[in-house]
Parts: structure tokens; C-alpha cells; sequence
């Protein structure tokens, strides 16, 4: 596998690019979070190896930027700290697995070892989508309207990717932030409203009847278009 090891201390991070290298993987590694982040949203890996404590991005929010992009790419968080809280944290932001330092070599390759093969288990989502004559590049967080490239943030496409997989029904903001900004919803928050209508003015021909996210009264949005993957 390509895997992405995203580990401050240099001792560690040098051990574990020896030991995941002589397992027969290809390793990539960086020292600090926003490092991480960039590699993991710009270039194609198939595990992310996570510390929690990072300068610049701590691990949480690492995680939290790379899931709104790559819902399917597994992650691994390493913590030093044993406590369940941060254990927690850590799977809502879309760990898939968690390993308390200090650990063995034996018992990381195997937690390694199965999450690649749940990885490639499990069906893999469209990264290029057209609908209502906009094509959505959700790798490059790329749309293109007649011809016209638009840059799309990762909560954008967090958004996209959400309402695309939940297609056939209607999504709450509650949902949406939960999912997608990691964060539990508050009854005064107005950030997903915003955030859909700056979105709307970037991909929509007709932003005032929008065809591709659609408002349903009452409940939240929905994915609104006729589609291709």
C-alpha cells in the first residue's frame, strides 16, 4: 500500500517508515499536521497513519480535512494518551482505528494489514460527477460549467460528496454539520445555510432555482439533479 505517516517526533516517524517498509509498503512521511493535510488531500495514498499531537494542525483537525475529501481513505491514529475522551474524539472525527503508544510492531502491521483489506472491501464512490451540466472533479475539488474551471473548498466538497452518497433522501443541517465540520449542531448556527448559498452562486446555471442541491422546507437540502458517475 501507499500509506502517509504523518508523525512529529523523528525518532518514531524514522522507525516507522523502517518498519512499514520492510513490511513491503511505500511510505511517505511528514513531521507536522498542515504538511499532512496538504499530501493527504492533493496526492492518492491508501492509509493514513495519524499522530495526535502535531505542531501547526493537531490530529483531529487533520483528520477531520482529510475525511471532507476522501470519506473512503483509511485512517490510523497513534495517541500517546490513553485516555478514552481522546479515543473519542478521534473516531468522530473519522478515525477508523486508533493504536495507544507505546505499541508493538506486530500489532501495528496487523491493525495496518486490516484495514487496507476492509478498504478494498468496500465499494469505492465516484470521484468524478456530472449533473445538470456541471461536471464535479471531487479529487481536485474542481467543477467545471461550461468550460469554466471553479475552485470548491473541502467543506464544498464534503457537502457535494454527503448529499451525492445520501442521494436518495433528504439531509438535515444538523446531519450536514455533524458529517461534515465535525461538530455538534446548535439551533442559532446559520454556517450550512451560508455555506450552500456561496456554493449555489459557484454551480448552479440558475442560482435563484437551484437543480443540483435543492432546499427541502422543513427538513434541510437534498441532492436534486439527474446524475452520471
Amino acid at each position: 500500500m501507499k500509506i502517509l505517516v504523518v508523525e512529529d517526533d523523528p525518532m518514531l516517524r524514522d522507525g516507522l517508515v523502517d518498519l512499514l517498509a520492510g513490511a513491503g509498503h511505500e511510505v511517505t512521511a511528514v513531521a507536522d499536521g498542515a504538511e499532512g493535510a496538504r499530501l493527504g488531500r492533493e496526492k492518492t495514498f491508501d492509509l493514513v497513519l495519524l499522530d495526535l499531537m502535531l505542531p501547526r494542525l493537531d490530529g483531529i483537525e487533520v483528520c477531520s480535512r482529510l475525511r471532507t475529501v476522501r470519506p473512503m481513505l483509511p485512517i490510523l491514529m497513534l495517541t500517546a494518551r490513553g485516555a478514552e475522551e481522546d479515543k473519542v474524539k478521534g473516531l468522530r472525527a473519522g478515525a477508523d482505528d486508533y493504536v495507544t503508544k507505546p505499541f508493538g510492531a506486530r500489532e501495528l502491521l496487523a491493525r495496518v494489514d486490516a484495514l487496507g483489506r476492509r478498504a478494498r472491501a468496500a465499494p469505492s464512490e465516484p470521484e468524478i460527477i456530472e449533473a445538470d451540466g456541471c461536471v464535479f472533479d471531487l479529487g481536485r475539488c474542481l467543477a467545471t460549467r461550461d468550460e469554466r474551471e471553479i475552485a470548491l473548498t473541502a467543506r464544498e466538497v464534503g457537502i457535494l460528496r454527503w448529499l451525492y452518497r445520501h442521494r436518495n433522501r433528504s439531509v438535515s443541517r444538523a446531519e450536514l454539520l455533524e458529517q461534515v465540520w465535525a461538530t455538534v449542531a446548535t439551533l442559532q448556527t446559520r454556517t450550512v445555510d451560508m455555506t450552500i448559498a456561496k456554493l449555489r452562486q459557484k454551480i448552479e446555471q440558475d442560482p435563484a432555482t437551484p437543480k443540483v442541491i435543492v432546499t427541502v422546507t422543513g427538513v434541510g437540502y437534498a441532492w436534486g439533479a439527474e446524475c452520471d458517475a
